[in-house]
């Protein structure tokens, strides 16, 4: 397993964060600033990219974290995230009162008065420290400067530079070219004095508004966020780059604004609500820096002091089950949410439109629900899905058109089992189908148990270019920051691991990081080879079992890798197939099998079958086309149409709706 980080921010014990700093693939215009634009071309290797072998980070409980600083008689208060204690790092004999917070779920800690951070373990060395008479540690004191703090500190450089070339939306000379910036935005609502007091910018050279991140204890600039936008026909979309990087920007925009008195927010998914709930409402508003992609837990801190948190992050189905999880961190206790509909869009669109936003705020639903509710609590949550089909079919796969058609969509919550045969390229058809999810956003966890994460993210990789970089060297750095945008983290685990260490290791994910798929290649090399027949098929069930109730539980979409049964190879794989007992397709809401026909009918007749959807029980198959150039099976071409029609033809009671909505594993392919 991994040696533990130092700090919250980086990837935890047990996973690999692929990220370098660079321009996002959308970045804005794709502008950068001069000066940094020669840095950003220059190749920077990390020392230890996979981490070390060695033990994980122990687990620790809040019972724990509670019993151990009652024990070194510190002081502490319960929080609804955190447990607040004086802080340990702030000169003098005790420090600021209560501006130490320790996170409940991970022992992980934020000193607000020095901005010290770190993890448990770090917590309890600066505990004996203080014991011992010895000051802590201070953020500099380290013998060699971090890259990490390295590349922060050019970052923040760089939003300097970008800042100050930056001018003040309200002061453009050109009256003409506000009103169309304005327009361009949709923020010709927003008054120039709100603008004023969120410090809002205009970069001209990249036609970008910019957001600034000032720190709350100092109000120096650690960082901006540049938003602009690009027509496409009469539809609009939004590019966002930050300064740092996605995941170091952690920038609760608005929070420079709060007093220390309130008690109530509202918490949204871009800056443009959060000012237009504040113009509207004159209630508290901050934006998540990532939207409604992520909660980081390091933000969790200035969030303590409010009683009530309403969560307005957007108006489709996406931002309302995200709201949903960040309640979840946050203290459902105090959360309310915004549910998305016509007469409730995201706030700018509200304000746009002339809606009373204080009356859809008292309207927040709360996040809390007891064990036993009636239909007309559900009402609104059906009444939702039925107006809202397509996305609650889930995310739609945009190198996959046919498997849209047969399971609608990648939902959360589910447990997808595949299988097929040995060599039949298992993992290279599900590395491009999560990577086409994750490309649209879906934050993916990977468990590959059977190869390395290096030739696993090799194999992304290139799926993702879509083309052999063994013969372009020149692109890959290009490439390669465009795949570190992706939120995708890879855990270190290689080969037999105990299922308890892996299901912690999730949770943390989920935790930290938002994870919403997790892929898992593959159950038996997970499980391991020395136990007996017998006790091998009950550990596997109880291991299915575990994933099925960690998808349900963590709102998460796990994709489980089982192989085969070992059958005549001449004859096509059905869901009983699947080795061990029944219970791996009972469980599973989906059942996906790679056919392969090489060895009857010759090299590259693989086609993928889908013979459970419980979703609405469309089952079905459809051929693939492997490209050997880009490892890649998601070809579209009018040969591949051809193929459908005739596999259509072949299996047309395949084909047919499963009257049981494909439950069991009875169904014939």
């Amino acid at each position: 397993m991994a040696a533990v980080p130092l700090r919250p921010c980086r990837a935890a014990a047990g996973f690999l964060l692929l990220r370098r700093r660079g321009a996002s693939p959308g970045g804005v215009g794709g502008v950068v600033v001069e000066e940094a634009a020669g840095r950003l071309s220059q190749r920077r290797y990390k020392k230890a990219v996979l981490p070390e072998p060695g033990g994980t980070a122990p687990a620790v409980s809040v019972t724990e974290i509670r019993r151990y600083l009652r024990e070194q008689g510190v002081p502490f208060q319960d929080g609804y995230s955190c447990l607040h204690a004086p802080s340990l790092f702030a000169p003098g004999p005790a420090g600021p009162p209560f501006t130490l917070f320790i996170d409940k779920t991970t022992g992980g800690f934020l000193c607000t008065a020095t901005l010290a951070e770190g993890t448990w373990q770090d917590l309890q060395a600066a505990v004996e420290l203080r014991h011992r008479g010895l000051p802590p540690p201070g953020p500099g004191e380290a013998e060699e400067e971090e890259e990490e703090e390295v590349e922060a500190r050019r970052a923040r450089e760089d939003a300097r530079r970008i800042w100050e070339r930056a001018l003040p939306l309200w002061e453009l000379l050109d009256e003409e070219e506000s009103h169309a910036t304005k327009a361009a935005f949709g923020i010709a609502q927003l008054a120039d004095a709100t603008l004023k007091r969120f410090g809002v910018r205009y970069l001209r050279a990249a036609r970008a508004l910019v957001f600034p991140w000032f720190s709350p204890r100092d109000g120096a600039l650690r960082g901006l966020k540049l938003v602009g936008t690009q027509g496409q026909g009469n539809a609009t979309t939004t590019t966002e780059e930050t300064f740092p990087r996605f995941d170091a920007y952690h920038n609760l925009f608005g929070l420079p604004l709060i007093g220390r008195r309130d008690t109530e927010v509202v918490l949204t998914g871009r800056e443009l609500d959060a000012l237009a709930l504040h113009q509207a409402t004159g209630v508290p508003s901050l934006a998540l820096p990532r939207g409604a992609a992520c909660l980081p837990p390091a933000l969790l801190p200035y969030l303590e002091q409010f009683k009530r948190v309403t969560l307005w992050l957007g108006e489709d189905l996406r931002s309302w089950e995200a709201a949903k999880l960040f309640a979840r961190k946050l203290s459902v206790k105090r959360c309310s949410l915004v549910r998305p509909g016509d007469l409730q869009p995201r706030p700018l669109e509200a304000l746009n439109r002339g809606l009373n936003l204080t009356k859809i705020l008292r309207a927040a639903l709360p996040a809390g629900h007891k064990s036993i509710v009636s239909f007309r609590q559900l009402r609104e949550e059906v009444f939702g899905e039925l107006a809202n089909s397509e996305q609650v079919a889930g995310v739609k796969w945009a190198r996959f058109p046919e498997l849209n058609k047969l399971l609608k969509g990648h939902r959360k919550g589910e447990l997808t089992v595949f299988t097929g045969p040995t060599g039949s390229g298992k993992t290279t058809f599900i590395s491009e189908y999560a990577l086409d999810l994750c490309t649209q956003g879906v934050c993916t966890l990977w468990g590959s148990f059977e190869i390395n994460n290096i030739r696993l993210a090799k194999i992304m990789l290139t799926q993702f270019a879509a083309r052999r970089l063994e013969d372009q060297l020149e692109l890959y750095d290009e490439w390669a920051d465009r795949f570190e945008e992706l939120p995708l983290y890879f855990m270190t685990f290689h080969g037999q691991q105990n299922i308890k260490t892996v299901i912690d290791t999730m949770k943390h994910a989920v935790y930290m990081y938002d994870i919403t798929h997790v892929v898992v290649d593959n159950l038996q090399f997970m499980m391991g080879h020395e136990q007996l027949s017998a006790d091998r098929l009950a550990a596997q069930d109880f291991i299915i079992g575990a994933f099925r109730k960690f998808a349900t539980d963590n709102t998460c979409h796990i994709t489980l890798i089982i192989h085969p049964r070992k059958e005549d190879d001449e004859k096509e794989l059905q869901t009983a197939s699947i080795f061990g007992s029944a219970k791996a397709s009972q469980e599973a809401d989906n059942v996906l099998i790679l056919q392969d026909r090489k060895l009857t009918t010759g090299p590259g007749k693989r086609y993928l079958q889908v013979s459970k959807n419980r979703f609405d029980g469309d089952v079905g198959v459809f051929p693939l086309e492997f490209s050997k150039a880009s490892l890649t099976f998601s070809s579209t071409s009018s040969k591949n149409k051809a193929k459908l029609k005739k596999m259509k033809e072949e299996k047309a009671p395949s084909s047919k709706k499963d009257p049981d909505g494909g439950a069991g594993g009875s169904g014939k392919p």
